[in-house]
């Protein structure tokens, strides 16, 4: 019995030699290596769903606001008390389930003083997310502060279509040839090029850097290259375009086709190169200077930006679109014969 019990101990163990294990740890790693380009492929996929369906549901806001008033929201309208005007989006808040924030609304007056009681405080309206109006691919989701450290606004991802170039003529209230119009109500029976051909909504990227307020009184001729963009001057704000959904103005809730999707257009500031958009004047902001814009459509989705059309459908539209077509598709009574892209 002693012998069988030493023999026993004698036995060699079961297990993994050193190599074996660095061969399983080796084949493990590759497993993830194949693995992961699939995953994040699949979240890509879900975000750009996600996506297409917030576009949706605003198209579905404007629908049924333009049953509720019979016309379509003005982009900006100049408060007939004080302050600054109110978006497109801000008017649509009623019709995506934000009934308690449209409460502190009030379109009469500007939205810098807009509050609402909430908690035992009373919180800016600016100042709050709106999911419907923020893209899951969005890197730059959070609350702008102002200098005092308190919440102020929050960005956007869809922004109204403000057709191609010129927007606003304060002089004599001449509007672009956008949807979306500037101190005016539109109709779909203005859309001449019909619903299904005519651009709505296009994806921004929020915290845009910007030029503002150049101020040029001449009628401005619509730029071919970007590097005119930068030739034409203005305040530079480093990161706050598209961060206002409240703001009705074309370089924070807007857009524009004067160049196609994520197109860039680069200037420089103190040795630093932006991908900027331009406004010549905003809205209200003078009695004279018109607000020329350039305000690119822009995603974080590879090779495009979704856009939904005015009859609600949603498109991925690539950046290799031609301009003119682009272009086009922004103009409500251009009479342009279009094929939308699928």
């Amino acid at each position: 019995m002693k012998n069988m019990r030493k023999n026993k101990h004698l036995l060699p163990r079961g297990g993994f030699t050193l190599v074996e294990l660095l061969v399983v740890i080796a084949i493990i790693g590759i497993l993830i290596g194949l693995l992961l380009p699939a995953v994040q492929a699949a979240r890509a996929a879900a975000r750009r769903m996600s996506c297409s369906n917030n576009l949706k549901q605003v198209l579905l806001a404007v629908h049924n606001y333009e049953s509720a008033f019979k016309r379509l929201p003005a982009a900006w309208s100049k408060p007939s008390l004080t302050g600054d005007g109110w978006s497109a989006q801000a008017r649509l808040l009623p019709f995506i389930e934000q009934l308690g924030l449209s409460d502190g609304v009030e379109y009469a007056a500007g939205y810098k003083r807009a509050q609402i009681f909430v908690d035992g405080q009373w919180v800016k309206v600016s100042s709050f997310r709106v999911p419907t109006y923020l893209c899951p691919s969005e890197v730059n989701d959070r609350t702008r502060f102002d200098s005092s450290g308190q919440p102020q606004h929050y960005p956007l991802s869809y922004a109204y279509n403000a057709g191609r170039w010129f927007v606003y003529n304060p002089n004599n209230q001449q509007v672009g040839d956008g949807v979306f119009l500037a101190n005016r109500y539109s109709r779909f029976r203005d859309v001449l090029d019909g619903l299904a051909n005519t651009l709505a909504f296009s994806e921004v990227k929020g915290w845009t850097p910007y030029l503002r307020d150049a101020g040029q009184l001449d009628s401005l001729t619509m730029p071919v290259v970007s590097d005119q963009i930068c030739a034409l001057g203005g305040s530079f704000k480093s990161e706050t375009g598209h961060t206002e959904w409240v703001d009705g103005r074309v370089h924070q809730s807007g857009f524009t086709t004067t160049f196609p999707p994520n197109h860039k257009v680069l200037c420089e500031f103190n040795e630093i190169e932006y991908d900027v958009d331009f406004t010549n004047m905003r809205e209200g902001k003078t009695s004279n200077a018109r607000t020329y814009a350039a305000v690119t459509s822009r995603s974080y989705h590879g090779g495009g930006v979704h856009s939904a059309m005015l009859d609600g459908s949603v498109r991925f539209v690539t950046e290799s679109i031609e301009l003119q077509l682009w272009q086009d598709l922004s103009t409500r009574a251009g009479r342009e014969v279009v094929a939308v892209p699928e």
